[in-house]
């Protein structure tokens, strides 16, 4: 998988630039440094560019695949009295067998990822992150996650939830097969709605949608 991310935390400009009369802006992390760091099999799945943590800077939210694992980094921009530049700022491990690549959008501060898994039984799983600032360090905090699992040929029911981690709130519902062949669709039923403790997940923590999906569609 990806060499040390340490690497990056160099992305730095002379601190002599800071003394510039305009603001230097950080330039964004190239596609070429993230090339130099893959091994061997590995690949660039996809990579978004924005400002996660509002400093106005450009962050790079990327995923490195090979054949049988797929990750994500979020690379944070940042700006002390003597250097700017990128640093890590979380990753966790998406499932590896994508049905495409990764969706990767950034607004309004939050980061969303859509990820879509499996095979004709497949996982739907969005997660939003926002950047916080930690002792530790600026890391990405798990505010939502909604997660689907459906048949894409229509061979049997389903289920769905969605998750807000800043408020405890869940709602799943049961997906009911109806109809057949091109007139075949999904209807939703026995809505429930449930609370848990909020709890801070960084990503590196990220629970697993598909056992969450469980846990919530199971719950009384």
């Amino acid at each position: 998988m990806m060499r040390s991310l340490g690497l990056l935390a160099v992305l730095l400009l002379p601190a002599t630039a800071l003394a510039a009369p305009d603001r230097p802006a950080v330039p964004p992390v190239s596609d070429q440094f993230l090339l130099d760091q893959l091994e061997l099999g590995d690949e660039i799945e996809t990579r978004a560019d924005g400002d996660i943590n509002g400093d106005g800077d450009t962050d790079t939210v990327f995923v490195v695949a090979s054949p049988d694992a797929r990750t994500l980094y979020v690379m944070l921009s940042y700006r002390s009295e003597v250097d700017l530049g990128h640093e890590p700022a979380g990753s966790f491990k998406l499932e590896p067998d994508r049905l495409g690549p990764a969706e990767l959008s950034i607004g309004k501060g939050v980061l969303t990822i859509r990820d879509l898994t499996g095979g004709t039984t497949a996982l739907s799983a969005t997660y939003r992150y926002r950047a916080v600032s930690t002792k530790a360090g600026q890391k990405m905090r798990l505010i939502g996650l909604d997660t689907k699992l459906y048949s894409r040929t229509w061979a049997h029911d389903g289920s769905e939830m969605s998750w807000n981690l800043l408020t405890g709130d869940v709602v799943a519902s049961e997906l009911k097969l109806v109809g057949k062949g091109e007139d075949a669709s999904y209807d939703t039923q026995f809505t429930r709605k449930s609370k848990r403790p909020v709890k801070t997940f960084y990503m590196e923590d990220t629970p697993d949608p598909e056992e969450e999906l469980i846990r919530a569609t199971r719950a009384k």
